[in-house]
């Protein structure tokens, strides 16, 4: 028999990984899977937190038997007899980082053979969040923008920017004009006081000049 499990991280839309994990394969075999797959740490604890249907904690696996058997002897079959129907699967106990493990039932006619199989993928793997990725699903809704709607608000900014830069120029323009009449001004300054030296009045000496 296979069995469907989906890897998910808390609070966020953006990322899932479903597995299907034959009944005689381990936790062990498929912790091996989900550290190839998504790059986890390879010298770190790990620990299988496991939930019942009622979210109650009903059992721990780890590298070392914790009380219920360690993780390479218990397979999928046991635990889905076990009736767990989650798991908080930790690939670094000491960091506490972790992902989440749903059960999501039997896989009708699919082969055995060849699992585990990661059969689908969403999103990066989990350090890219760690890092700050934010996925468009997780986006607020005021920011999910699609490329299309994007483009239309830069081709508004750039239009409503170039029309800013031609009412400037306008502007300058304006200015230019009057600083040409006052150019015009000063040339008819200078004019009229070339005119009045050239028609200053020349004196004989007859001119009474002690007024």
């Amino acid at each position: 028999m296979v069995y469907s499990f989906k890897v998910t991280l808390t609070g966020i839309k953006g990322f899932y990984r479903i597995y299907h994990l034959s009944g005689d394969n381990t936790l062990y075999t498929f912790h091996k899977q989900m550290r190839s797959d998504m790059e986890f740490p390879q010298d770190q604890l790990i620990l299988f937190k496991a939930f019942d249907e009622s979210g109650g904690v009903v059992a721990r696996y780890g590298l070392f038997d914790l009380g219920n058997g360690a993780v390479d002897d218990v397979t999928v079959a046991a635990v889905v007899k076990k009736g767990i129907k989650s798991f908080v699967y930790f690939y670094d106990v000491t960091n506490k980082k972790s992902v989440n493990i749903s059960y999501e039932g039997p896989v009708e006619g699919a082969p055995a053979k060849g699992c585990p199989a990661l059969v689908d993928v969403k999103g990066p793997n989990p350090i890219e969040f760690e890092n700050g990725y934010i996925a468009f699903e997780d986006l607020p809704d005021d920011q999910r923008h699609l490329p299309s709607e994007s483009d239309k608000n830069r081709k508004k900014s750039l239009d409503a920017l170039l029309s800013a830069l031609k009412d400037e120029d306008d502007g300058d323009d304006d200015l230019s004009g009057a600083d040409d009449e006052d150019e015009d001004d000063d040339d008819e300054d200078e004019s009229s006081l070339r005119d009045d030296e050239d028609g200053m009045e020349i004196f004989d000496g007859s001119e009474d000049l002690t007024l």
